[in-house]
């Protein structure tokens, strides 16, 4: 009886945010500060999201979800960039009213990869970058933070990743190091590494900087990626750990179910995250 009201519950809370994020979508696209007062958790797109397509069609993409924050990847602005070309790519963001918040994930496997990663950021004009460093690197890379005041969020990718399976894999190699190096929290792969995602929060909340936010069919290795609120990973949970540490960072989400076609999905993802974060404040 539990699982059904939960089952009822949880998908009229995701039909009703839907319904909600596409009116203000269509007739509303100006975030008031009302608003943003009764949504205090800001939703943006990781760019992998958005890998099938090109620049031009993301920020398309990222207007009709009503969406104001994004990590660009690479695919959309390579690294070897010219700041001639970032500039034009950072007009573009501007002028569909998309903060680029960050740029990752980036790999960084020598130390040239590192040097060019923080150019790049610094290029970009962002202040974090969302990066998956070596472990010979660490020392290296957090000579680059100091260098140039740029935060780097260290980003798990499950159990198959040999370097940073779950949250604690990052945060045992940083906790002692300069606090401006973090964890970027994927929350699907770290239920995948069997990390629930609100302990995870509340377990290394000093050292959070950003949040990958998607949903997996089952908490194990096998796990798929699936629409948010269909999955495993309890949202509620996640929601009030984020409101109880005072989360002020974007939660990103990150859509890899259909993403030649992801649209749908990623507005059914989006409305039922909001809707809970309305519930549960």
């Amino acid at each position: 009886m539990f699982a059904c009201r939960k089952f009822l519950k949880n998908h009229f809370v995701a039909i009703a945010a839907i319904g909600a994020v596409c009116i203000f979508s269509a007739f509303m696209p100006i975030r008031t500060n009302e608003a943003k007062s009764a949504h205090p958790l800001e939703v943006g797109i990781a760019g992998y999201t958005f890998a099938k397509f090109d620049l031009d069609k993301s920020i398309a993409m990222m207007k009709r979800l009503g969406v104001h924050y994004l990590s660009v990847k690479e695919i959309h602005l390579p690294l070897n960039s010219s700041q001639e070309t970032i500039d034009a790519a950072m007009a573009k963001f501007k002028a569909a009213d998309i903060n680029v918040y960050t740029v990752g994930v980036i790999y960084m496997k020598t130390k040239e990869a590192v040097d060019l990663a923080f150019s790049y950021a610094k290029k970009c004009g962002v202040t974090m970058i969302v990066g998956v460093p070596n472990y010979d690197l660490l020392d290296y890379a957090e000579e680059k933070v100091k260098e140039y005041n740029i935060r780097l969020a260290i980003h798990n990718h499950g159990p198959e990743d040999a370097l940073y399976p779950g949250p604690k894999d990052v945060y045992d190699r940083i906790k002692n190091r300069d606090a401006r190096m973090g964890l970027c929290i994927d929350i699907g792969h770290a239920t995948r590494a069997g990390y629930s995602a609100d302990k995870a929060v509340k377990d290394f909340k000093d050292r959070l900087f950003d949040l990958h936010i998607k949903d997996v069919s089952i908490a194990a290795k096998d796990g798929k990626a699936i629409e948010i609120g269909r999955g495993v990973i309890n949202f509620p949970a996640l929601v009030k750990a984020l409101n109880k540490i005072g989360y002020k960072g974007i939660c990103s989400i990150e859509f890899e179910k259909d993403m030649t076609d992801p649209l749908a999905g990623i507005a059914e993802s989006i409305g039922y995250f909001k809707g809970v974060a309305a519930t549960e404040e």
